[in-house]
């Protein structure tokens, strides 16, 4: 059944309506594709688990997910529009929640769950990476700026490759389903977006790799072995590493693999 709010026409009037206005601090871009929409819901198949949406805004997606049975939670920061919510969702068995998804436990939440949203921009990055480290989540299906879901789907030795890519790499395998024009959106924001899809592993956090990691990408235009020593590495061991592991001493961070910091990361810890 087609979404009567797939349409800027719509989407201007219930707006109207209800005296509201896409709000920039919010990341307020509504999705407005119907063709879109239905890749996103078939994408996020099968619904194995309870379903967590983070930014409903007018509950079109939210509205795609109930009528393909998926039982759905949406988080809402913006209380402006808890009655249009209300109205556009109205009789259909959705959980609504007003609240900073950036302080929702995640950590509660059922093992196994999905989560399936249109991201504001601005949290993608920071909220993607503590669900990830939950290890709770059975997918993570989500539409972000294309050039963070470029960072995310990096591979080493091209510009988008550093820290993002490596933690999502070490939680999950990673796919760029496809991008979304600008048109795709009411208002239309000035950059393209993409899906992505991750699969979580069930690898667990580990904060001194992602400590190593960090101060191997703080100074990108250094080599990997100066960028460790200014972060307070002792650079005798770190070129003692570099030389076990057999790489040369003017190699750089966005040349190394997952597997080869990991490697690394066992060298400077362990000494093995």
């Amino acid at each position: 059944m087609a979404n009567p709010l797939t349409s800027p026409k719509a989407v201007r009037e219930l707006l109207a309506r209800h005296g509201l206005f896409a709000d920039k601090r919010f990341g307020q871009n509504f999705l407005v594709s119907e063709a879109h929409l239905r890749r996103i819901v078939e994408a996020a198949r099968p619904f194995t688990g309870p379903v967590f949406e983070v930014g409903p805004g007018l509950g079109v997606l939210t509205r795609a997910l109930l009528e393909a049975g998926a039982e759905v939670t949406a988080i809402e920061k913006d209380l402006r529009l808890k009655p249009l919510l209300e109205e556009t969702l109205s009789g259909l068995p959705v959980r609504l929640v007003f609240q900073d998804a950036l302080l929702y436990p995640w950590e509660e939440v059922p093992q196994g769950s999905l989560l399936v949203a249109n991201l504001p921009y601005h949290i993608a990055t920071p909220l993607v990476t503590r669900l990830l480290k939950t290890g709770r989540f059975a997918r993570l299906v989500f539409l972000v700026q294309k050039e963070v879901a470029e960072r995310m789907t990096a591979r080493p030795k091209t510009p988008a490759y550093g820290l993002l890519s490596l933690r999502v790499a070490h939680h999950a395998v990673a796919e760029r389903l496809f991008d979304l024009p600008p048109g795709a959106f009411f208002p239309p924001p000035k950059v393209w977006s993409s899906l992505v899809r991750l699969t979580p592993t069930g690898a667990p956090d580990d904060p001194g790799l992602f400590a190593l990691v960090e101060a191997a990408f703080s100074k990108r235009r250094k080599t990997l072995l100066n960028a460790l020593a200014a972060a307070g590495y002792p650079r005798g061991k770190v070129e003692e590493a570099l030389k076990a592991l057999g790489l040369p001493l003017g190699v750089r961070a966005e040349e190394l693999g997952l597997e080869a910091f990991r490697r690394l990361r066992e060298r400077l810890y362990t000494g093995v």
